[in-house]
């Protein structure tokens, strides 16, 4: 089964912008490309929402769902309470819709969090009035104690989650054969979904709800709600709040009337939950902890046209609502909560969330300093953590390096630090004159052998500490001729030149670096190929002269072959010319380099 948040890797754009988001690092960046890695993965969905490229994808359930519909008898909707706020206004049209696909039945999944609620409490009251324990409330919470922080599993709380607990209660009231199908905003029920099989059997998004609605032509809006549906077996009460940041607590007695709480503290966001967890003790407080910043209204697929205060505000005018409506709403069954206490996961014929304590290990201090060097930082000073790598720090990032998760190209740093050295060594390197100036015309980059051509200054100054100071400097006070790159830049296409300068001949090439911002030149010196040219100009013309002294002696036996003669001579002088230095210095097309 393909996992509940995978990538399609030929989407993927090396911007690392999911390893920047990722809360737990769970991104392997290898052969360029961001690959989820499900071990490490905690399913918050964060990478989903923030892809450019739509690269991370959401595991689509809709057609397991489809099926379950056509092979149970029965199958019952687990609708999440943060409906509310996703279908504001659409709330009656939501259930019949639902129904009009085929479900027998809807209930409340916050039904199972009262009877978790109702739990929670009867352990407080027997400790004291209070339950050291982590919410399991969220998946993905779940995932994270496991996973990074395996010595605080002990503290997750002893009850199932309010879905599996949800569930459970469901088959106990209409037998083991039923199936259930929970619709929220949550990608990490999926996960555990798959985990405890049964409890429920898919988990469902509310995007994918919506795609099962246009696929079966259901518009809220034009569907009848004049006969309303009833939930079963009942509506639940204020755990309707459990969506919202504080709301566990809120249905919770270790709240009670007092204005400040010692007993129970809520905290959300990943992010957030890094610090509490690092140090969890026995004697803290209930932790109603959750991996989406603000709530499961805040899930990685809400609807994100509205804002987040506004779902707040939908799902507390909701419970609000409901509470003061006067309708019998759920009180939890005694017995099932007591069986809930006692039995924990074995509701589930399932146990305990375990430990993985596979990326607890810590490498030695030697071996991420000896990553730390491979990737270019061998002193302090080189550690800039800018983030470019989508790491917090550079540490982190060798570690991540040492770990298999990360490539050493993914060091921007490093990378242009290794670029600028191969530049720089190809200028040193080249023998000739090369200059790159930018749209100012100022000096971006040159070599030693344009400085020595158009420097101006004695050579034994010239190092690349005078490199340095030239960088920057307008390039018109090197060269004249400072107008034509100006020209080049606007050019469609760059051509070759000879420039005739001082007493050099010099071939001249442009390029661009970056268009629009970066143009180079490089000059090639002619001087010494041309000097031999003349020598053979010189002396082609005066064969000629001494030709044409022997045509006017012989010009009847001749006839036609000295006009021949004259001709292939001046065409062998023509050849070996530059033309350019009867005008002085500048630029002439290199007719030469066109062809």
């Amino acid at each position: 089964m393909v996992y509940p948040v995978y990538t399609e890797t030929t989407y993927c754009r090396d911007c690392y912008k999911c390893v920047r988001s990722c809360p737990v690092k769970a991104i392997q960046v290898k052969d360029g490309s961001a690959v989820i890695i499900k071990d490490r993965c905690i399913f918050c969905g964060r990478c989903v929402g923030i892809c450019p490229n739509s690269a991370k994808k959401i595991r689509s359930d809709l057609s397991r769902a489809q099926m379950l519909l056509k092979s149970r008898k029965r199958v019952i909707c687990s609708l999440a309470p943060s409906f509310a706020a996703e279908f504001k206004g659409e709330e009656e049209a939501l259930l019949a819709g639902i129904i009009q696909l085929g479900f027998s039945g809807i209930s409340e999944t916050a039904i199972g969090a009262a009877i978790v609620s109702a739990a929670i409490d009867r352990y407080a009251s027997s400790h004291d009035g209070k339950c050291p324990w982590i919410s399991t409330a969220c998946p993905s919470v779940v995932e994270l104690v496991r996973k990074y922080y395996p010595d605080a599993v002990g503290q997750l709380a002893k009850v199932p989650s309010p879905l599996q607990t949800h569930s459970a209660y469901l088959r106990s009231l209409y037998g083991s054969d039923i199936g259930i199908v929970f619709i929220g905003p949550c990608i990490a029920k999926k996960n555990e979904a798959d985990v405890t099989p049964g409890y429920p059997d898919i988990a469902l998004t509310f995007d994918e709800l919506r795609k099962w609605f246009r696929q079966e032509r259901i518009v809220l809006s034009e569907l009848d709600t004049s006969e309303k549906v009833r939930f079963i077996p009942a509506k639940a009460g204020i755990s309707t709040l459990y969506p919202v940041e504080h709301g566990q607590i809120a249905t919770s007695k270790l709240w009670g009337e007092k204005h400040f709480c010692r007993e129970a503290l809520a905290l959300s966001g990943v992010n957030e939950l890094h610090d509490v967890l690092g140090q969890i003790g026995s004697d803290d407080p209930f932790l109603e902890l959750l991996g989406c910043e603000g709530g499961c209204i805040n899930g990685p697929v809400s609807d994100r046209s509205r804002s987040l205060a506004q779902r707040k505000n939908a799902v507390t005018s909701f419970t609000e609502n409901r509470i003061g409506s006067g309708e019998a709403l759920f009180e939890p069954d005694e017995a099932f909560v007591e069986k809930v206490l006692s039995e924990g996961y074995g509701i589930l014929s399932a146990s305990q969330p375990a430990a993985d304590t596979r990326f607890a290990g810590k490498f030695t201090e030697e071996e991420i300093r000896q990553a730390l060097s491979e990737l270019g930082k061998t002193t302090k000073a080189d550690e800039l953590n800018c983030g470019g790598c989508g790491y917090n720090t550079c540490r982190d990032m060798a570690i991540a390096y040492l770990s298999g998760m990360a490539e050493a190209e993914m060091c921007v740093t490093k990378m242009r630090k290794e670029a600028q050295s191969k530049v720089d060594m190809l200028l040193r390197t080249i023998p000739n004159a090369v200059v790159i100036v930018n749209r100012e015309l100022n000096i971006a980059d040159c070599n030693l052998n344009f400085l020595k051509i158009f420097g101006d200054m004695d050579e034994s100054l010239l190092d690349d500490t005078m490199l340095s100071l030239v960088s920057g400097l307008p390039l018109e006070r090197f060269v004249p001729f400072y107008e034509k790159f100006s020209d080049e830049f606007n050019a469609g296409k760059r051509n070759q030149y000879r420039l005739h300068y001082k007493d050099k001949y010099l071939r001249v090439t442009f390029f661009l670096v970056e268009k629009n911002r970066l143009l180079g030149a490089m000059f090639d010196d002619i001087t010494s190929p041309t000097v031999k040219r003349e020598t053979v100009v010189k002396k082609a013309e005066d064969v000629i002269q001494k030709s044409l002294e022997t045509v006017q002696q012989i010009a009847s036996l001749l006839g036609e072959n000295a006009a021949e003669t004259e001709i292939m001579l001046n065409s062998l002088i023509d050849a070996f010319s530059v033309h350019s230095e009867k005008s002085g210095d500048g630029f002439t097309i290199d007719d030469e380099a066109q062809d």
